[in-house]
């Protein structure tokens, strides 16, 4: 019984002090600056929205009002005003051109508009490729919970992991899908979706919002007013599943594919008969069929679900800039 309470004392105490990636500027951060040429891309639509109170306690309440939900679309400006606030527990599902991969490193990274590097509003990040399931990337906080951090109050960097709003404005927090490399119901190379969700700050039990473990994640209390919550700038793409890429410097045959979208059969129009194939490809770039040319093609006889496909024209020294068709 001794051993075991000498154990115990020395894990909690570990997860007290743990350390994690620290501030902008200092030796092992992980922020990403809004510059960065390792972004591929932004976010570029809003899928849902809903806006959480000023006060989670005040359940009638107004609700969180500065900024527009298009705030957060495209590249992050870094400032404290092209942002839209959440409120408490508020939520935003943003979507991509292209989805998003578990490649090398961090895939995305969200920037939230904190005037200094102590001053931190957090957000639970989820991922999701059909926009129904979504999987939240575990995150961890110990921050201590004796005290409250007041409205205006300070956070260590170094105390968060995984909680976006870990880095001052103009620099994102970074996420690794390889995190969830375990999770279910959702292809790790083909993340259409990803939803940002407001963490309230109090460490009131019945309100408080927990990290992975079940720790109370302690921020910014109340923050009763129309900024209220955490304040999205944007979320950048740092692997990105592209079928486009790399073939910006091939010559490109002209070719039309028509109706789209389609229910079954397309249409094929070349100005001149110089494929040798033609190639249908997923979400994820990969093949999933390929045939020799033709005119008049039915997506029903290819055995293809229903979804989104790309199809793209190869020859003996060229390939087609592949074109999105909608399979319905």
């Amino acid at each position: 019984m001794k051993n075991t309470v000498i154990l115990l004392f020395v894990c909690c105490s570990a997860n007290l002090f743990a350390q994690f990636a620290p501030a902008v500027d200092e030796p092992g951060t992980t922020a990403i600056h809004k510059d960065s040429s390792d972004i591929k891309g932004w976010a570029t639509k809003m899928v849902t929205f809903n806006r959480g109170l000023e006060d989670i306690i005040n359940e009638m309440g107004p609700v969180a009002s500065f900024g527009e939900s298009e705030n957060a679309l495209g590249y992050a400006e870094g400032t404290s005003t092209d942002v839209v606030s959440l409120g408490d527990y508020g939520s935003i599902v943003l979507g991509f051109e292209y989805p998003i991969m578990n490649g090398a490193g961090n895939d995305f990274a969200v920037f939230e508009n904190s005037f200094s590097d102590t001053y931190l509003e957090f957000a639970h990040v989820e991922v999701s490729t059909d926009g129904v399931r979504f999987v939240r990337i575990p995150s961890t906080s110990v921050i201590s919970t004796d005290e409250q951090v007041s409205t205006y109050g300070t956070s260590e960097t170094s105390q968060v992991h995984n909680l976006a709003g870990k880095y001052r404005q103009g620099y994102g927090t970074p996420f690794d899908l390889e995190d969830i490399i375990d999770s279910t119901g959702v292809n790790l190379d083909s993340i259409l979706y990803v939803k940002i969700i407001d963490v309230i700050g109090t460490i009131d039990p019945e309100y408080a919002s927990r990290d992975h473990l079940g720790n109370i994640i302690n921020d910014p209390y109340e923050t009763a007013f129309a900024s209220g919550g955490f304040d999205l700038d944007a979320v950048a793409v740092m692997n990105e599943n592209n079928v486009f890429a790399g073939l910006a410097t091939q010559k490109h045959l002209e070719f039309k594919v028509y109706p789209n979208p389609t229910r079954d059969i397309i249409n094929i129009t070349s100005p001149k008969e110089v494929y040798l194939s033609i190639q249908i490809l997923d979400l994820n770039g990969r093949i999933v069929s390929e045939m020799t040319p033709t005119t008049r093609l039915s997506l029903v006889n290819l055995g293809l679900q229903k979804g989104i496909y790309f199809v793209r024209f190869i020859s003996d020294n060229s390939t087609s800039i592949p074109e999105k068709i909608v399979y319905f």
